[in-house]
């Protein structure tokens, strides 16, 4: 497996619904993040070496995306329209997205900016400030 860090551009998620390829791109911006493919050619996002997204191809088992869930509100939208919990990464309070049309643009870089929030708040406060987090 080959991890990188991401060039940062102005691949921003805008207008109504968003892509895969969007949501690659709009991972990509976010601060630390490295991006590798693993798994059957799912794309993996981390920050401090640790996942807060996954873009899997099409009708993989694990869904088309998937990010981790603060925990107080996995509940709740692991059981919401569109949501499930991600294949072996549920007791990790992730969930799935089969199809990311469902959500406008705003909703989905709002998930996905929450989920590497998580995600970089539950680094060691030196590896957060190697990152600069």
């Amino acid at each position: 497996m080959i991890v990188r860090p991401i060039a940062r551009g102005s691949g921003a998620v805008y207008g109504g619904a968003v892509t895969p390829r969007q949501i690659d791109q709009f991972c990509a911006a976010l601060p630390a993040a490295t991006r590798s493919v693993q798994w059957e050619g799912v794309i993996v996002f981390k920050v401090g070496g640790k996942m807060f997204c996954l873009i899997a191809p099409r009708d993989h088992s694990v869904g088309r995306v998937c990010f981790k869930c603060a925990e107080e509100h996995y509940e709740a939208l692991s059981r919401s329209e569109g949501f499930r919990p991600a294949p072996y990464l549920a007791r990790a309070k992730w969930v799935a997205l089969d199809d990311p049309a469902i959500l406008t643009s705003a909703e989905t870089r709002a998930y996905i900016r929450r989920a590497h929030a998580v995600i970089a708040a539950g680094l060691p406060k030196k590896k957060r400030a190697e990152l600069g987090l």
